[in-house]
This record gives C-alpha cells, sequence and structure tokens, in this order.
C-alpha cells in the first residue's frame, strides 16, 4: 500500500506534529508500507528515513493549491493522512479542504484526518483568503462545510483524535461525524535507550547525582498550559524539608522554526527564559537543571528520564491521553505524578498507574511528590502501572494497528 503523509511540520521545525510526523512514517513503513511524505520546503529528515520526502509546499495558502494537486497525481497513493493542526498551516483554509481535492485527482484513494487538537481556530484571514474560500465552497457544494475546518469533517473516510476528552469535544461540535472516529493517542516521539541501567547511570553522573539524590523529571516543552510554575513553586516547597532532591527540566528548546512560524516558537522560548527566572527568585536554582535542545535521534531525552525517580506532569488542564510527554514517561517504567482535570479520562486510575492531584495547586503537587517519594511500594506499584499503560495505549505496534483497522474498515 502507497501511503501519503501530508504534514506541515517536519524535523528540524520545534513541533509535537513534526516528531509526530517523523515517527509515524518511519513505523509504517517498517510494517511495509510505500511511503512518502509531503511537508514545507526548507524541512529534512534529521538523518537517512526509510521513506519518501517531498519538500514542496512552500506556504500552504491557495497558490500552493496547484503543487498538492501535482504531487497527487505523481505519488498517486491508496490512503492519504493529514495530520492537522491550523497554526503549522498558518491557519490558512487551504488544507482544510484537502480531502475533496485528493478525491476529485484520485477518485479510489482513502482519506485519513488526524486532529492534533480539537478547538475553535482562529478566524482572522485576510480578504482574499476569504473570498477565494467563499467560491471554494460552493464549487465542492457547501452543505456540510464549516467554516474553519472546511471539508475535513465531511470529506474525510476516517478521523483520528488522540484522546477521549478530543472525542467528547468533537461530539459537541460535530456529533454526526463521530461514527468515523477513532481515538489513537500518540506514542513516544523519541528513541529510546536500549541498556536502561547504563543509561540512567550515565544519566546521573552528568547530572552530578549520588545515590541519595531523589530526581524529578519533567519531560516536554515549557508551555504555558503545562503546570511549570506550580511546578516550581512545589519544588520549593519540598526542598524545603528534602534539600536531596532535584529536578530536571528535559526537552525545551528542541528543534528550529522559521519564517511565520517563529513566532509562535518564540513565544514559547519566551516563557521557558520567564520560567528559568522563576527558579532563582524561588531560591531553587542550585536545584534545577535546565537541559538544552536535542535533535530528534538522539537518545539523550531517554537517558534523562531513566535517570529519574519519578516524572512529574502537572498540566494545567489535567492529564489526557493525547500527551506524548505522559507516554514517554510511561514507556520509561517511571512513577507519573499528574493532574485529574474535569474528565478523567478511563485508563488513568489514581495510585494504579498514576499519582492525581489538582491542578494548579502548588500544596496539592507538593504533597503528592512527598506522598511518592516516601513510600517505595508506592512508586513500584506506580512503575507497573505505568509499564501496562504504556502497553495498552502508547506503543506504536498498537497505535500502527489501529491506524491500519480504521483503514480497512473504510468509510
Amino acid at each position: 500500500m502507497r501511503v501519503l503523509i501530508i504534514s506541515a511540520a517536519f524535523p528540524p521545525m520545534r513541533a509535537g506534529e513534526a516528531e509526530h510526523a517523523l515517527h509515524l512514517c518511519t513505523h509504517l513503513s517498517s510494517r511495509g508500507a510505500d511511503v512518502h511524505l509531503l511537508t514545507t520546503k526548507g524541512q529534512s529528515a534529521p538523518e537517512s528515513v526509510s521513506f519518501h520526502i517531498h519538500a514542496a509546499m512552500k506556504s500552504w495558502s491557495w497558490s500552493d493549491a496547484l503543487t498538492l494537486v501535482t504531487m497527487l497525481r505523481k505519488i498517486q497513493p491508496d490512503l492519504v493522512l493529514l495530520i492537522y493542526t491550523a497554526w503549522i498551516y498558518q491557519s490558512h483554509p487551504m488544507i482544510t479542504f484537502a480531502p475533496t481535492i485528493v478525491k476529485r485527482v484520485l477518485r479510489k484513494a482513502s482519506f485519513i484526518t488526524q486532529l492534533e487538537t480539537i478547538k475553535e481556530e482562529n478566524r482572522l484571514q485576510s480578504l482574499a483568503t476569504r473570498a477565494i474560500r467563499k467560491c471554494v465552497k460552493y464549487g465542492v457544494g457547501s452543505a456540510g462545510v464549516d467554516y474553519v475546518m472546511g471539508t475535513l469533517y465531511r470529506d474525510s473516510d476516517r478521523l483520528i483524535v488522540l484522546s477521549e476528552r478530543h472525542l467528547i469535544q468533537l461530539c459537541t461540535l460535530m456529533p454526526e461525524v463521530v461514527s468515523k472516529t477513532e481515538v489513537v493517542p500518540p506514542p513516544p516521539l523519541i528513541p529510546m535507550c536500549a541498556d536502561v541501567q547504563t543509561a540512567r547511570d550515565q544519566g546521573r553522573a552528568r547530572l552530578a547525582l549520588n545515590q541519595d539524590h531523589f530526581l524529578l523529571a519533567y519531560f516536554g516543552y515549557v508551555d504555558q498550559t503545562k503546570g511549570v510554575e506550580t511546578l516550581l513553586q512545589a519544588v520549593q516547597l519540598v526542598t524545603k524539608q528534602a534539600s536531596n532532591m532535584r529536578l530536571v527540566m528535559i526537552g525545551g528548546g528542541r528543534g528550529t522554526a522559521k519564517t511565520a512560524l517563529g513566532q509562535s516558537v518564540e513565544s514559547v522560548v519566551s516563557y521557558a527564559r520567564e520560567m528559568e527566572s522563576l527558579s532563582e527568585r524561588l531560591g531553587i536554582a542550585d536545584k534545577v537543571t535546565w537541559l538544552p535542545g536535542y535533535s530528534s535521534s538522539s537518545q539523550e531525552a531517554s537517558m534523562y528520564l531513566y535517570a529519574a525517580d519519578v516524572c512529574v506532569l502537572p498540566f494545567d488542564q489535567g492529564v489526557i491521553l493525547s500527551r506524548s510527554s505522559l507516554a514517554a514517561a510511561a514507556a520509561h517504567g517511571l512513577p507519573i505524578i499528574t493532574t485529574r482535570g474535569e474528565h478523567l479520562e478511563s485508563p488513568f486510575q489514581h495510585e494504579v498507574n498514576v499519582f492525581l492531584c489538582s491542578p494548579k495547586d502548588p500544596d496539592a503537587l507538593a504533597l503528592a511528590i512527598r506522598r511518592v517519594m516516601s513510600s517505595p511500594d508506592l512508586r513500584l506499584k506506580l512503575t507497573e502501572g505505568a509499564g501496562q499503560l504504556a502497553r495498552e495505549w502508547f506503543s506504536w505496534e498498537k497505535a500502527v494497528t489501529r491506524l491500519m483497522e480504521a483503514i480497512q474498515r473504510g468509510p
């Protein structure tokens, strides 16, 4: 089967979607598919890959529609899978009509849209963009065309969402498409070290830790919704009594971004600097290590995760399956402390595979950290639970199998 993955994001761009595209292409290729990736000009693989890269799209605007058609005719895929979140396409509506374009160019090809988020996107577009969009709407048949999402909902044969919360949100927005929607959480988006003990020893040595140090790990970009401020405040509280505790911040600053995509990245980098300054103001700078970025092919993130004793992910809105940082922590068998949102998704069980506390609450998080630190039995139970969670929800084998099953079921 020939598969075309469409993603504006690809390494070295700094985005979770870029890593998702890379690993999805790699794993589909390992299952025997002839995989092609259509991405933005200037993007390139970090090293030799087992699939074909077509960095042909300039801006993902209406002017690139002809390029999309040309690539479809050239590649002749049996399946097209679009990785979609608006910002990586500069919030331009052209790509939201991709399933309709594909079906008119390739009559027999299936189309799947993988929705990275479910939310209202920016509607502020130029007059010319809106005018062309209106013409396209009538050209493809106006019934069922969404102002923001174009024909992604209507004309995709299948939809993939990354969490149960996303499925609930989609059900509220478009209940008629839920029957063709699958939940496929992202597996770990980093290469993992093969020798666990060696990785742990090397990671702790690089951090200048001895056997008495208790290491917390935060993994992921330092974004404003990730609860980093809460985490730093909790660390300040805990280290008043537990002077042997340390925190390593893994994942900030990975990759690069260019041109119009730079503004979003600059905001993240600015916030990361603000959080580093906060650790100094809280008097815990000597307890916190902020790691530099790493390449997509590097095993450094895995090494530092294995070096940790516990992973803390205090999301502001609570934990959900779509968090690839959670998938990585679970795959490394780490006890996980995280937060309970308004809706707790079915796989998560308090004190079984995660330890839950309320979000945006430094005192509650500090209490959770103390509890897990003080109980080896609880840590062992959480480690076993995390491993089971990873096997059931976050393995690449199961993710690709769910995708292939969705393809076989068809529209």
